[in-house]
């Protein structure tokens, strides 16, 4: 279950955008309280995103800080400025190039290495999970790899159209609710998605709500 057309797919993701600029603030405030974390950064490190990397849905930087542990440069991507301004003083601005612009309608001006999203798969609708990945693949190397973290975790409190629906409602501190999409991705499901559009990649559990997955291009 969906939006009902590409008007009200657009309405709400512009939802989700005001919600995400909203939230910036508070965002990391708001990190699941689950065990698992720690295994995703474990897993970055051994696949060791080195050249040069674009991090997708860059958020307030957190992943972008351990991406320079690796790479040799960055484009970090967001639609928010509230989070870029974060990210931008957390990292700084040296091998990082920050860009503010909506994913859904953006397109890349270069090819990389590595493309990185974290937590950010879930939030792209199943009417556009072929169209995004056609974007990664326009972003990639013919030799490039791709490295995501993800979870599929949501609350009874927040369906709003039931379990079914990858839309739920968000609320901030102050109560102020957004709708956003969050698609409880499996991971032997997801893929068999990717598969299915010419990806091989392979997407691992950790002990908590999380999964990260890694591949290439079939």
């Amino acid at each position: 279950m969906g939006p009902a057309g590409g008007e009200s797919l657009e309405a709400l993701l512009d939802e989700q955008v005001r919600y995400y600029r909203a939230a910036a603030a508070e965002y990391e405030d708001l990190a699941l309280p689950f065990p698992g974390g720690s295994e995703l950064a474990e897993a970055l490190g051994a696949f060791g995103p080195t050249g040069s990397v674009l991090e997708l849905a860059c958020g307030p930087g957190t992943w972008t800080t351990q991406l320079l542990r690796h790479a040799a440069e960055v484009t970090a991507v967001d639609a928010s400025s509230e989070m870029l301004a974060i990210a931008s003083a957390r990292v700084g601005k040296e091998r990082v190039r920050f860009v503010s612009a909506d994913l859904f309608h953006w397109r890349p001006d270069r090819r990389y290495d590595v493309v990185f999203f974290g937590f950010w798969l879930s939030h792209v609708p199943p009417e556009h999970f072929a169209s995004f990945w056609s974007l990664v693949a326009e972003c990639l190397k013919p030799d490039g790899r791709v490295f995501f973290v993800d979870d599929g975790y949501r609350t009874a409190a927040e369906f709003i159209e039931g379990e079914r629906s990858s839309i739920i409602q968000r609320r901030l501190p102050d109560g102020t609710a957004y709708r956003i999409v969050k698609v409880p991705h499996q991971p032997a499901d997801l893929e068999r998605q990717l598969e299915r559009i010419g990806w091989r990649i392979q997407v691992h559990s950790t002990s908590g709500p999380f999964f990260w997955g890694t591949g290439s291009r079939a």
